[in-house]
């Protein structure tokens, strides 16, 4: 999938704020600090589209970005970031629950998990809610290489266990290095079309 060009379209708190178009969406979820905003950013091949920051939980709205005047991406909030007010972290969900219900066009999602932790109830709500939607869900592995090998691997039976997959039904990804690219565009160039994704899902 070549990427010609993408732009940031705007930042909602809520569903009347949503932009209304046809576009095809893909939306990336994950915990704070999992890497969300440098792997879109690598998959679209900018160093600065979405803004990262040193400290986690700088996402708190949802951010949509158009991708070759055709296909949408949407950054959402990070969750359970320790450091940001009860207040406000505490509205995270609802807002994620509510997009997941909310967004007609959701292609598919891309679940991020730092390879380094083991998911948990926010993992398990978000592809629950994401399944009642019958969304796809791409289970994304962040941060791959920050381990060894040997590591890597038992960090992979670690989250199979738990999720209760296959591996062949997660995405190994680096935003460092770009491994996964090819893939996850391959997923999303895909599903745009209308054609079944392979190696995406979560049961």
């Amino acid at each position: 999938m070549k990427i010609k060009n993408v732009r940031f379209l705007k930042s909602c708190t809520k569903p009347s704020d949503y932009p209304d178009f046809p576009h095809p969406e893909f939306a990336f979820f994950g915990r704070s600090n999992v890497g969300k905003s440098s792997l879109i950013n690598m998959l679209v091949n900018r160093k600065d589209l979405v803004k990262t920051g040193q400290k986690p939980g700088v996402t708190r709205t949802i951010n949509f970005f158009v991708m070759n005047d055709a296909i949408s991406l949407v950054d959402l909030p990070g969750f359970g970031y320790a450091r940001i007010s009860k207040e406000v972290s505490g509205g995270f969900m609802p807002m994620l629950m509510t997009y997941i219900t909310k967004r007609k066009n959701l292609r598919a999602a891309f679940l991020l998990i730092d390879i380094r932790r083991v998911p948990g109830d926010f993992e398990h709500q978000i592809i629950t809610a994401l399944h009642n939607q019958k969304v796809p869900v791409a289970i994304t592995l962040t941060k791959c290489d920050k381990l060894t090998k040997n590591q890597k691997e038992k960090n992979l039976r670690l989250i199979e266990a738990e999720l209760g997959i296959g591996r062949e039904s997660m995405f190994i990804t680096s935003a460092k290095t770009g491994e996964g690219k090819k893939d996850l565009l391959g997923v999303i160039s895909g599903a745009a079309s209308g054609a079944p994704e392979e190696g995406a899902g979560a049961d």
